[in-house]
């Protein structure tokens, strides 16, 4: 065989690779809670800034003062102590089942975040009121702003399920991504980027409709690392935390000088007015794979449906007992 007879054969074989091979597990990152400064491509790691894992003191009291506004609502928003404390999810369809169902209504399936929290003990299940108004294919542009029909579709169909109103939602769960990402960090067009211009826009998006929130927690992505489509897979499911930790660490910035320099991608996040509610980290939920994190958690083949990118029952599980302990042990939530 000639020269141009290799290339030819070459050049069939990598086209197969391509198009034909799932993807297979990428290579190995660190778990933002276990890694330091400079750690990944010259991004600090940590949750917080500092590469730490809880909040300054400064952010920490803060968000304890939000909690502290916490109590039970009528469904006018006024103060009754036989109303409702409403905390709703908001996210795609990873989020929807790992925080309740597949097609996101009630009944949620027992494994789930809700489904534990409705039979724990140390829940209460007296004020708190738990909705899932995350679903399948909303990623974050149909969330990030006050008009997008999901925010009318929660209202209208999963508050007022339990007769709720969006007075009385003062906590949401955030988890979101974007389809089908191409580009990865450093680069300054990196999706990472945009998807944290679109949770600022998400988090104002929340003040508007949610005039009583106080606290938003969020949560980046799952382990991607057996996906076999492009629907989301690794690094882009790694580097999701960094928009998390970006928006977080903007609102710590800007409320540090006063509120008055806002974060040019992050956009306006005081929360000392009617902008944006407190925001920090829920359960951080990356792991690498098989490599067990310094808490034990793995990410296993089985833990995922055959695209490997949504949670099988097992993923669901885990998700849900993650942030279960979280809301259960966080000082903002106890």
């Amino acid at each position: 065989m000639g020269i141009n007879g290799r290339l030819l054969r070459g050049l069939a074989a990598f086209l197969f690779l391509a198009f034909a091979a799932p993807i297979t597990a990428q290579p190995s990152f660190t778990p933002l809670t276990e890694t330091g400064p400079a750690a990944y491509l010259g991004f600090s790691g940590g949750l917080y800034p500092d590469s730490r894992n809880t909040p300054p003191p400064a952010h920490a009291a803060a968000g304890a003062a939000h909690a502290a506004a916490i109590q039970p609502l009528d469904t006018n928003g006024n103060p009754d102590p036989s109303g409702k404390i409403a905390l709703v999810s908001i996210g795609m369809s990873n989020t929807t089942q790992e925080f309740c169902s597949q097609g996101g209504l009630p009944p949620c399936d027992s494994w789930t975040f809700t489904g534990q929290a409705l039979t724990d003990t140390q829940v209460n299940q007296t004020t708190l009121a738990i909705v899932n108004g995350a679903r399948g294919g909303q990623t974050a542009a149909t969330w990030d702003s006050p008009t997008d029909a999901n925010y009318d579709r929660l209202r209208d169909v999963d508050l007022a399920a339990q007769g709720l109103t969006e007075a009385q939602v003062q906590a949401a769960w955030v988890k979101v991504a974007d389809a089908g990402p191409t580009v990865s960090l450093p680069d300054s067009n990196a999706d990472a980027y945009t998807l944290e211009t679109e949770t600022g826009n998400i988090i104002r998006a929340l003040r508007v409709r949610y005039p009583n929130i106080q606290l938003v927690f969020i949560s980046s992505r799952i382990y991607a690392g057996y996906a076999t489509t492009l629907l989301n897979p690794e690094p882009y499911a790694y580097e999701s935390a960094f928009s998390v930790k970006w928006i977080i660490q903007a609102q710590i910035d800007q409320m540090a000088n006063g509120g008055v320099i806002v974060d040019p991608r992050a956009g306006d996040l005081n929360s000392d007015t009617a902008v944006a509610p407190w925001i920090g980290w829920a359960a951080y939920l990356w792991a690498d794979g098989l490599n067990p994190r310094c808490d034990g958690l793995v990410w296993e083949p089985a833990d995922f449906q055959s695209d490997g990118t949504h949670p099988s029952q097992s993923g669901e599980q885990k998700v849900g007992a993650m942030l279960l302990s979280f809301f259960k042990t966080d000082p903002r939530t106890r």
